[in-house]
């Protein structure tokens, strides 16, 4: 994403966010049933989710993380990272992150190509739908959230969901970047607001931090990180959005 996007000023001082629906952990996820987080990249299940996470794990929930990519597409003509030594580095980080919240979770890895979802969005839904059980509740990332793979996981997870009778509820990730408060391109409308407590909210600002690749800048290519201070602003939010 180009610029620092709408600041996180921005976003606190709308009345929108704190009119939202709020639901708590049992609301979204019922007792019993498996969460399920597709991420297109190893950092995106820790920034959309990576509060629900942290509660999931302390009630022992049972959670499966499907990693889509292995994130080699994040620096492109580095000569610090190439594809498959950064592919490993965001792999560690993924763990380390998922760690940090307290999770032991299974992490299903797709190995599609970073960048290239959009290619073939129904094989992404019937390869997703081999791995969903019917009382699955699934968090993908928002089907208009302004990334090219974040978009394709989104649309390919509503035909998995749709198929096998889950429940899904999608992650805005980027949309925090591009979007104004009270845009009429978000669903506000199916807008639902979980509430972190403090623990919950430094779990998943320590997850943040293991995902160092995306933090750091790359003097190579004159990139700064792709995580930016601005961003994390908007991600280490006491509460977490999902639209329904």
């Amino acid at each position: 994403m180009v610029g620092e996007g709408t600041p996180e000023a921005a976003w606190r001082s709308w009345r929108g966010l704190a009119q939202l629906s709020r639901a708590g952990l049992d609301e979204l996820v019922p007792p019993g049933r498996r969460t399920v987080i597709v991420a297109p990249h190893p950092d995106d299940e820790v920034l959309g989710a990576g509060g629900l996470l942290s509660a999931l794990a302390e009630r022992r929930r049972e959670v499966l993380i499907v990693g889509v990519t292995e994130g080699e597409g994040s620096h492109p003509g580095s000569a610090l990272w190439h594809a498959k030594a950064l592919a490993a580095r965001r792999g560690a980080e993924r763990s380390e992150g998922l760690q940090a919240l307290g999770l032991a979770a299974g992490i299903d890895r797709l190995g599609y190509a970073d960048g290239q979802l959009a290619s073939d969005i129904p094989g992404l839904a019937r390869r997703l739908g081999e791995t969903l059980r019917q009382d699955d509740v699934v968090f993908a990332t928002w089907a208009c959230d302004g990334h090219p793979d974040h978009e394709a996981v989104g649309q390919a997870a509503a035909r998995a969901c749709a198929a096998r009778g889950a429940r899904l509820l999608q992650m805005p990730v980027w949309m925090w970047h591009w979007a104004q408060p009270g845009s009429e391109r978000v669903p506000w409308q199916r807008a639902i607001r979980f509430e972190l407590g403090d623990a919950a909210l430094a779990r998943k600002r320590a997850a943040i931090a293991c995902h160092r690749s995306q933090l750091e800048a790359d003097a190579t290519r004159g990139a700064p990180p792709i995580l930016g201070t601005a961003a994390l602003a908007r991600w280490l939010r006491p509460y977490e959005v999902f639209f329904t």
